[in-house]
């Protein structure tokens, strides 16, 4: 049999390659194993797919297996975000929920996550739970369960509306363009605005499992069309989703790509001197720094934490949270689930812009200006094994102390490697420094940088390629 192997928020694989109804069948049953030990089962699993290449279908299968174990299943009538799974489970006081989608990955990739009962990412002691019975080949049977078609998409427009508050958005005469990217946030956005009276234009909003041109995250290149539109349509922001909607990218009204960085900045800005709301601050490993001078002002305490919002997850269950948030896009607020939500955090971005009346890009050059110039670039390196481990080795090593121009201050190894760097501040800019992460489940390095100027950041992940490459 082939190897499944769960990463920071599940499994993925290639779709008919290692991602087959077999090897779904055998995560299912894993998942059954588990409830069926840990979690009272007669509460049932939600279950909710994207717009994957059959994506339905898996989460029938899914469905099919937990029914056959005696647990309840409840499966979304339609396509649905992430987040929208997530809230029901807490809503329905359900054992658990299963996702069918891979979120960001290419159109030939497709994965099943799993949400705690408490409506978040599984804590990697649940993951290892159902690694454990996917290993012990779990496949329980029972009396056959009920499987219940259902509306997940009403009861979530609701709440998100609901906690972003909306009166302000629809008042402000701000004009939008909606990017879902082919996903499961196709529509939801479009429904809101079109409720408030907001102007907006949508696009990428039909299904097509190919993603035609683009891998379904909103960074670039794959935000150009939304870029174009932004500039076109004379928009004052662009606001894209996910493949599954539980990120969030966006667009100045110029054009510019606004990096999730700048709208956690925004958000935890507005957060702090607009709301009376309490709890610290959480970022990943491999996030912007300015979110510290932010938490500082204001008094407030910022954690670090390793990379995946199943960690965020983790504090905010055992914590008082004010927001958390990483690097890829998935901002979360304790007060209304330890999750991640994209479409959530569009309409508190665009909130931001209603109360602040400034646009998107004048909401960034304010931070740019309060707070210091902080430029950020990531770069994907698709190497081999042999390779990727020579240069986590190489850069853990007390023998590194340059990187190509630049000596290095000091690292951390909280999660990968990351050097701070003695590249200029040009003042007040950001501290410089790059991170390198390898993934666990594939031959790719990932190399982060920020620093006071892209010129800069472009400069230290030039070298950074140099150095992962050894030369």
């Amino acid at each position: 049999m082939q190897e499944i192997k769960f990463g920071t928020d599940g499994w993925r694989g290639l779709i008919a390659d290692d991602f087959t109804f077999d090897n779904v069948r055998r995560v299912a049953g894993a998942i059954a194993g588990y409830v069926l030990k840990h979690e009272d089962s007669r509460k049932g699993v939600v279950v909710g797919y994207d717009t994957r290449f059959s994506s339905r279908r898996f989460a029938e299968v899914v469905s099919e297996v937990l029914a056959a174990a005696g647990v309840p299943v409840k499966l979304a009538a339609d396509y649905v975000p992430t987040p929208a799974v997530s809230l029901h489970v807490k809503q329905a006081g359900a054992a658990g929920g299963v996702m069918i989608t891979s979120s960001h990955n290419p159109w030939n990739w497709n994965g099943v996550k799993y949400k705690a009962s408490f409506g978040g990412s599984a804590p990697p002691a649940i993951m290892q739970g159902i690694e454990q019975e996917l290993a012990a080949g779990a496949m329980p049977k029972g009396t056959a369960a009920a499987i219940t078609e259902v509306d997940l998409t009403k009861p979530y427009i609701e709440a998100v509306c609901k906690f972003a508050g909306t009166e302000r958005i629809a008042g402000a005469k701000f004009k939008f363009a909606v990017d879902s990217m082919y996903g499961s946030g196709r529509g939801i956005l479009s429904r809101i605005f079109t409720d408030l009276g907001v102007k907006f234009v949508a696009i990428r909003q039909e299904v097509n499992p190919l993603f035609p041109g683009i891998n379904p995250e909103p960074i670039l290149p794959h935000v150009a069309m939304l870029q174009e539109t932004v500039v076109r349509e004379t928009c004052h922001a662009g606001l894209a989703t996910d493949g599954d909607a539980d990120r969030i990218g966006a667009v100045a009204e110029d054009g510019s790509f606004v990096d999730s960085h700048k709208i956690y900045c925004v958000l935890l800005r507005w957060l702090l001197e607009r709301r009376d709301w309490s709890g610290d601050v959480v970022r990943a490993f491999n996030t912007t720094k300015m979110l510290d001078r932010i938490a500082a002002k204001h008094g407030r305490k910022l954690i670090e934490c390793k990379i995946g919002f199943k960690y965020i997850a983790d504090l905010m269950m055992e914590r008082d949270i004010l927001i958390g948030g990483e690097e890829s896009g998935g901002i979360g607020y304790s007060r209304y689930l330890p999750e991640r939500d994209g479409i959530l955090n569009c309409l508190l971005l665009a909130n931001v812009m209603a109360e602040e009346g400034k646009t998107l890009g004048q909401l960034v050059g304010s931070l740019q200006k309060d707070f210091g110039a902080h430029y950020y670039g990531r770069r994907d390196l698709h190497i081999t094994e042999e390779v990727k481990q020579n240069a986590i080795q190489r850069a853990g090593s007390t023998e590194t102390n340059r990187l190509g121009p630049y000596g290095v201050l000091r690292k951390e190894s909280l999660d990968g490697v990351k050097f701070f760097l003695d590249a200029p501040t040009n003042g007040n800019g950001a501290e410089p420094w790059v991170l390198f992460r390898a993934s666990g489940t594939e031959p790719l390095l990932r190399v982060y940088a920020e620093a006071a100027s892209p010129e800069i950041v472009g400069e230290i992940l030039g070298a950074s390629e140099v150095f992962v490459e050894g030369a």
